[in-house]
C-alpha cells in the first residue's frame, strides 16, 4: 500500500503560483508514474500531469502546457506540482496518485489507471 498526503495548496491571486507537494509512504515509490488531478465543484476529476518512475518522461494537460511543470524527488519520495501564471480557472482541489504499476513508460491520464490518492489539497485562485 501507498500512502500520499499533499501540501502546499493556498489562495493566490490570478498570475500568481504555487507550489504543491506530494509525500509518499507505505509503499514502493521509485517505481510508480506518479500524476495530479484536480476536482473543481460540480465537476468531474480531471488529469492535470503525470511523470513516468524516473522522471524522464511527462505529459500535461492542454489546459496546463506551459504553465505547470511536474517533477520528482525519488530520494525524498516526493512529487511536485509547479504552478505558474494561475488563472481562476485552475481552482480545484488537487490530488496525488500513484499508478499501481511499476516501471512502465507510457503515461496514463484516466482517473481509473491509478489505484492510489491522497487526501487533495485546497487552490483557490481569485481573480
Amino acid at each position: 500500500q501507498v500512502q500520499l498526503g499533499e501540501s502546499g495548496g493556498g489562495l493566490v491571486q490570478a498570475g500568481g503560483s504555487l507550489r504543491l507537494s506530494c509525500a509518499a509512504s507505505g509503499g514502493t515509490f521509485s517505481s510508480r508514474a506518479m500524476a495530479w488531478f484536480r476536482q473543481a465543484p460540480g465537476k468531474e476529476r480531471e488529469f492535470v500531469a503525470a511523470i513516468s518512475w524516473s522522471g524522464g518522461s511527462r505529459y500535461y494537460a492542454d489546459s496546463v502546457k506551459g504553465r505547470i511543470t511536474i517533477s520528482r524527488d525519488n530520494a525524498k519520495n516526493t512529487v511536485y506540482l509547479q504552478m505558474n501564471s494561475l488563472k481562476p480557472e485552475d481552482t480545484a482541489v488537487y490530488y496525488c496518485a500513484a499508478d499501481t504499476r511499476h516501471y512502465v513508460y507510457e503515461l496514463a491520464t484516466r482517473v481509473y489507471d491509478y489505484d492510489y490518492w491522497g487526501q487533495g489539497t485546497q487552490v483557490t485562485v481569485s481573480s
